[in-house]
């Protein structure tokens, strides 16, 4: 489902160029819940923002099922941003001008055909809103404005989610409850799940957790190999073993 070879990220300061990620190479299979974790600055959500199309690499190639974003134009990233991946970041990013309903729907509106009105109905529904459709964000909590956006992310059906600290704003019962409605979406729909995050439960929960440092994977551990069955093979593949 996701391919990165070797992609590397640096922004040139004047004469400097600051390095971010210095060659990440990885393969995401459909279906796989990832949890990728590190210290503040190691790279993890400029890794993220790499896989979901929103920034592009200095280097590298990146492939999202089997398509190569590394060097699509902008038009060209929206158009598989729009149909493959929905996106929930920390700070939820609704708008203030729209209702919850509203809000929901914009993504359906405008990638595909058609009326979303009844999905976005039955997916505020499954977030616990159905009272709260015609509310705008101001009038909602931090809690409720994250199931929003989950259930914006959901809206077009998209193969892959991509979390940044989607529980990071929220305190231990709403975590909860968004960590619990995006688990529900990756075992029900075999949605790929990737989850940037500092939490190590949350992170205790994935599939697989890759740790990043100083913009290099430093550990790949495959804490599930077979979820459903809850077989707990370990796979570890860190700095040592690479040298």
């Amino acid at each position: 489902m996701i391919e990165v070879r070797d992609a590397k990220k640096w922004i040139q300061n004047g004469a400097r160029r600051v390095e971010i990620l210095k060659g990440i190479t990885l393969t995401i299979p459909a279906g796989q819940f990832i949890a990728i974790v590190g210290a503040s600055g190691s790279g993890k959500s400029t890794l993220l923002g790499l896989l979901a199309g929103l920034d592009t690499p200095s280097s590298g190639e990146i492939y999202l099922d089997g398509v190569p974003i590394h060097n699509l134009a902008e038009t060209e990233l929206a158009e598989v941003r729009g149909s493959k991946i929905g996106f929930v970041f920390q700070s939820y990013q609704l708008i203030a001008t729209l209702t919850a309903l509203e809000n929901v729907l914009l993504p359906y509106e405008l990638n595909l055909a058609g009326s979303g009105l009844v999905q976005a109905r039955r997916l505020l529904d499954e977030v616990g809103l159905t009272e709260r459709v015609d509310h705008y964000p101001v009038q909602l909590s931090g809690g409720e404005q994250q199931r929003v956006a989950l259930a914006r992310a959901f809206v077009v059906e998209p193969p892959i989610v991509m979390a940044d600290e989607p529980t990071g704003n929220l305190d231990s019962a709403n975590g909860k409850l968004v960590l619990d409605l995006l688990l529900e979406r990756n075992k029900r729909a075999g949605t790929t799940l990737v989850l940037v995050t500092h939490d190590p439960e949350v992170a205790s929960r994935a599939d697989r957790k890759i740790v990043l440092r100083d913009g290099l994977i430093v550990e790949d551990r495959l804490l599930y190999s077979e979820p459903f069955s809850g077989s707990s093979k370990i796979l570890v593949q860190n700095e040592e073993e690479n040298g």
